[in-house]
């Protein structure tokens, strides 16, 4: 087919520099691009960019899509498995020349060819170029397309796809930024804390009140762990110990806000009776999860002086989420009451020797007293706290409290 390059460019190009922008999804973005270039005569049957980005696991992340209709963003983390496909496939070539590589895809297999063309052989498909697309910091990223047209591409399929990809760079490399920042800030500060740095709540003070369950976590004896540990050793158990709670927060629906030392502090938000005590469920599971997690570290562990455990507190009530801080320094956290006498459980669980404590307004919104350990004083308050242990054993597998075989348990409060 015979067509006007420059009428193409010039249409897609316009398009890149209009419609395109306010397209904030990476894999829409490639498909509908696919679909304009096969529109204007350009034979394309599958487009993809690879595009390093900025992650505490993901290499790199890849939208993918192809003219029979699939569609997805592909992430990569690194691995050794991952390094051998790279050595052998015509990214490498691209990000250490910055040029378009082309390779035709015979029926049978070539010499030397490179690993995608393997792939792509048994689908049909004729032809592939890998195009470099540079970004404004100086860095390359890829463009691939492959066609299953008989002749493969022409040299003004090249030259157009060469042109296109420069402008659809800088969107790429907007939307990479966006994501980056996201990434950053969920990374650092937690998923809701960054969705509202993101919307502008960045001034100093500025926050709102919420209800939440809050946890505090407490690694027992870090003091001697740090002091006995080399270094990286250390650091492996801190990411281990780390890693068991997080992931317990977070299939819970939690959300873990900091670390701090060798502590954890998580919230669980609620807006009204009814969630409140499904937030405390959750957070009970999450506890109960993570002491679980936390005892599979230590069965893999033949170390005996590297065994771990933990101590979790749990209360709840209302706390200032938002900005605290100096002028040029702030963090986004939780604050009041509520999060000290949280955090003074957590650390009289080491006291008790318990692995989880909860306050009399948990027990209260779970509508169970079973566990009482009677009246404590905690640093910071004047008044005795009431204290509930809600024992592995009493947690029913739906994170209820107060189960049968807990009934026998109960004890009235004083």
């Amino acid at each position: 087919m015979t067509i006007n390059a420059s009428l193409i460019v010039a249409d897609v190009v316009e398009w890149l520099h209009d419609g395109a922008i306010y397209i904030d999804n990476p894999v829409r973005l490639i498909g509908q691009l696919g679909n304009r270039l096969r529109q204007a005569g350009v034979p394309v049957d599958r487009l993809a960019t690879s595009i390093g980005i900025l992650h505490p696991i993901v290499r790199a992340e890849s939208a993918l899509w192809t003219s029979d209709g699939e569609t997805e963003l592909r992430r990569y983390k690194a691995s050794p498995d991952l390094e051998k496909a790279y050595d052998a496939s015509p990214l490498k070539v691209v990000y250490q020349n910055k040029q378009t590589v082309r390779a035709r895809v015979t029926p049978q297999k070539e010499p030397g060819e490179f690993g995608i063309v393997a792939d792509l052989r048994p689908a049909g498909y004729t032809d592939y170029v890998a195009l470099p697309m540079p970004f404004s910091d100086g860095s390359t990223k890829v463009l691939t397309a492959a066609t299953k047209e008989p002749g493969g591409f022409t040299a003004t399929h090249v030259a157009v796809l060469e042109t296109v990809v420069r402008p659809l760079g800088m969107l790429c490399e907007l939307q990479t930024l966006k994501r980056s920042a996201r990434t950053m800030l969920d990374t650092y500060v937690g998923r809701r804390a960054g969705k509202r740095v993101l919307e502008g709540t960045i001034k100093r003070g500025e926050g709102e009140t919420i209800s939440a369950v809050v946890g505090f976590a407490d690694l027992r004896g870090f003091t001697r762990l740090s002091n006995n540990l080399p270094a990286e050793q250390l650091v492996e158990l801190l990411n281990s110990y780390f890693g068991a709670i997080t992931s317990a927060v977070e299939e819970h629906g939690g959300e873990v806000l900091k670390y701090i030392g060798d502590e954890v502090m998580a919230v669980f938000p609620y807006t009204c009776e009814a969630t409140a005590r499904e937030a405390s469920r959750q957070a009970l599971l999450a506890a109960r999860d993570a002491v679980e997690k936390i005892a599979l570290v230590n069965r893999k562990c033949s170390d005996a002086a590297r065994k771990i455990r933990v101590g979790i507190g749990l209360h709840a009530g209302d706390v200032f989420f938002g900005n605290v801080g100096g002028e040029s320094r702030l963090d986004f956290t939780v604050i009041g009451p509520t999060v000290n006498l949280a955090s003074r459980i957590a650390g009289l669980s080491r006291d008790l020797e318990l692995d989880i404590l909860v306050s009399e307004h948990i027990a209260d919104m779970m509508h169970c007293h079973a566990g009482f350990r009677g009246h404590h004083q905690v640093k910071g308050f004047d008044e005795p706290v009431s204290i509930f242990v809600p024992t592995l054993k009493m947690l029913g597998e739906d994170g209820s409290w107060c189960a049968e075989s807990a009934a026998d348990l109960a004890l009235e409060k004083n």
